[in-house]
């Protein structure tokens, strides 16, 4: 090969990498806007939800006042028709609970989701670690089942019995959990579509936190297990490269993995551990020095 054909296939090798580069940049700014749009819709989504929980409040109260009218005059009323109308306030009873517990649920991610666009960069905020990771969990794996119904996992939690609230950037954090989760995800589905006997996708979530003698700081450790693809050693070297990927293209932009680093080694101050497996499965480990709101 001459000297000529060398300089131009590198030349070709750096305009491919070069449109490679182009076409994530341009994935990265239509998330950006993505972003944007999201965070005004779950706004706008906020208030007809903060009057369906306000109204549901406010009918069970009236509903409670029905219920005593109905007691002050059940000798006026008929046996078999006042234990009709008790059955029937019942019933609307545990209806409205249940406006309110899914509306309140409903609430809680759309205010994530702003969480996400207004949090300021680098802000530490007394935060409900556990709330926050079973929201984003489920929040991924709900997204993944929104794109692909037939896709199910069995997805294990085990949560401290109690925990104090603590300093962390929760936009941030609950960014990587996301973002961890989705991979979780994308692999055991992956490795499903293999149809191995016996093969039950499933992702373990653990969460443990041990405080200092006097309480005013401690450990927090989340660990999120899949039993997907695993990773080979040559992945495992190259995983935290930005612009690294092993997904197809539009698949994955291969900037998930080294924000979710920056995240916890830099911005938390915390180390990041991957015990991984080809053919088995992967653990990543979030361990965070944190300090205990009192």
């Amino acid at each position: 090969m001459t000297e000529l054909s060398l300089l131009q296939e590198k030349v070709e090798n750096l305009q491919k990498q070069v449109e490679d580069l182009q076409n994530k940049l341009h994935k990265q700014e239509k998330m950006a806007s993505l972003g944007l749009l999201s965070a005004g819709i779950a706004h706008e989504v906020q208030n007809p939800l903060n009057f369906v929980i306000n109204f549901s409040k406010l009918s069970n109260r009236l509903l409670g006042e029905l219920e005593e009218v109905v007691e002050d005059n059940a000798d006026k009323l008929a046996e078999d028709d006042a234990e009709d109308m008790r059955d029937i306030a019942s019933d609307l009873k545990e209806n409205l609970s249940k406006i309110q517990e899914h509306g309140e649920r409903a609430i809680s991610i759309i205010q994530g989701i702003l969480l996400q666009s207004r949090g300021k960069s680098g802000e530490f905020l007394p935060t409900d670690i556990l709330h926050l990771i079973h929201e984003y969990v489920w929040l991924s794996y709900h997204a993944m089942r929104a794109s692909d119904k037939s896709f199910n996992i069995s997805i294990h939690e085990e949560y401290p019995d109690t925990m104090p609230r603590v300093m962390v950037i929760p936009q941030d954090l609950s960014r990587a959990v996301l973002n961890v989760m989705n991979n979780a995800c994308y692999t055991v589905k992956e490795r499903a579509q293999q149809q191995e006997a016996g093969y039950s996708p499933t992702i373990e979530v653990r969460v443990t936190f041990q405080p200092n003698a006097d309480a005013s700081e401690g450990e927090l450790r989340i660990a999120l297990s899949d039993n997907g693809m695993g990773m080979s050693n040559e992945v495992k070297e190259r995983l935290f490269e930005n612009f690294f990927t092993t997904k197809p293209v539009g698949k994955g932009t291969g900037l998930g993995m080294g924000i979710i680093r920056e995240i916890i080694t830099n911005a938390h101050h915390g180390q990041l551990l991957l015990d991984s497996t080809e053919g088995v499965g992967t653990t990543l480990t979030f361990v965070l020095p944190v300090k205990i709101v009192r």
